[in-house]
């Protein structure tokens, strides 16, 4: 990939062992439902992929589901609480719009959990509302992402666990930025479901999956065969689930160093307060990789497309929008809403240097210059 990387919260390149891996897969061949021998070597890839997820997130094996990605493993854990008769949901006012979106389409009345200035949940207002929660409401189903995809703050999820479990409801964590990047066990968090997705840490598009505990039932989205014992039908995708095996193995092993990153990022973030950006979130606990700031009467589309020009790609706000860029409804709820417009994401990840972070604020000092000698130019 030419140019400076800085994009990994909307993907991550792919990891050599990765790749590796889904060659493996494909020249193998064999679906992992037959008996015989090609199928179950496809069967012993899928299983050994399992084992090295549910290490990653901390959870048994037997728990984990593999779904075609993070999407999918967010809205078969809001359908299954739908199912189990969940008619009113909490979903934190900063979660990703697979979890939003999902909520409000699925029939139920959604309450928005808000979030401080730094965007961290508010756990007085979530334990409040569970304190009067009506019975005829179901069970209390209450959604919180371990960290956010625009600004990396990392949220109490397990002090939020307490409060659910206390109202004897259904925490589900989307830890889809979170998973490979610090570490992670589901368990501990008192997560009853949580998901996560193979191209957020360097394995391929297109596969992720879902872990439940005990207190979680899941419904199945898919109807035919017994795939994913009987949770997901459909044969599964070989390749795909080996090659995010490897990439959560890779990403188990490099974690401290990735972990060291935020020194670099850090680092960035004073220059370009420096150059007056405001860094977003700051005074929360992020991802090591995740730098969140904007530049006020700079509008993100235009930093973006200049970084691009420059060589150095980021995004804005969270990259699932086919390409549109769209003011932020995380910033709105920090109350940020008139930098939502103007704010920008840089995330590295596995093949990040620090020579990046400083092409990045280099390239944006130069650009956001030029831009303010633009606005004070005396019109012709």
């Amino acid at each position: 990939m030419s140019g400076v990387y800085l994009d990994y919260n909307a993907t991550a390149p792919v990891r050599p062992e990765a790749i590796q891996a889904i060659g493996r897969a494909i020249q193998l061949g064999g679906n992992p439902s037959s008996v015989h021998a090609a199928g179950r070597a496809a069967r012993a890839l899928v299983e050994d992929a399992r084992g090295a997820v549910a290490a990653l997130i901390g959870a048994p094996a037997s728990t984990v589901v593999f779904v075609s990605g993070g999407t999918e493993a967010n809205a078969l854990a809001i359908e299954s609480a739908r199912a189990a008769g969940s008619r009113r949901l909490i979903v934190s006012a900063v979660e990703h719009d697979s979890v939003l979106e999902t909520a409000r389409q699925s029939g139920a009345d959604v309450d928005a959990l808000p979030v401080d200035a730094e965007g961290v949940a508010d756990l007085a207002w979530l334990e409040n509302r569970l304190s009067r929660w009506d019975g005829a409401w179901g069970r209390p189903f209450v959604a919180l992402m371990l960290a956010n995809n625009e600004t990396g703050v990392i949220q109490p999820v397990a002090k939020a666990a307490e409060i659910v479990r206390a109202a004897d409801g259904w925490l589900h964590v989307d830890a889809i930025q979170a998973a490979g990047k610090i570490a992670l066990d589901s368990r501990a968090l008192g997560a009853d479901t949580l998901s996560v997705s193979a191209h957020k840490l360097g394995g391929p598009q297109g596969v992720g999956a879902l872990t439940f505990g005990p207190r979680a039932s899941l419904v199945r989205r898919q109807h035919g065969g017994g795939q994913e014992r009987g949770r997901r039908a459909g044969t599964e995708n070989v390749p795909g689930i080996a090659g995010f095996g490897a990439a959560a193995r890779a990403s188990m092993a490099g974690l401290a160093a990735l972990q060291a990153q935020a020194a670099w990022r850090d680092a960035a973030a004073e220059r370009l307060a420096q150059a007056g950006a405001v860094i977003l979130g700051a005074g929360a606990e992020r991802l090591p990789n995740t730098l969140c700031f904007a530049a006020p009467g700079h509008s993100a589309e235009l930093q973006v497309m200049g970084l691009d020009l420059a060589g150095v790609m980021v995004s804005s706000g969270a990259a699932c929008s086919s390409g549109k860029v769209k003011p932020s409804h995380v910033l709105s709820a920090m109350g940020q809403a008139d930098l939502a417009g103007c704010a920008v994401r840089a995330s590295g990840g596995w093949a990040t240097h620090a020579s990046d972070w400083n092409s990045l604020v280099e390239a944006w000092i130069e650009l956001n210059g030029r831009h303010a000698a633009r606005r004070r130019a005396p019109a012709a």
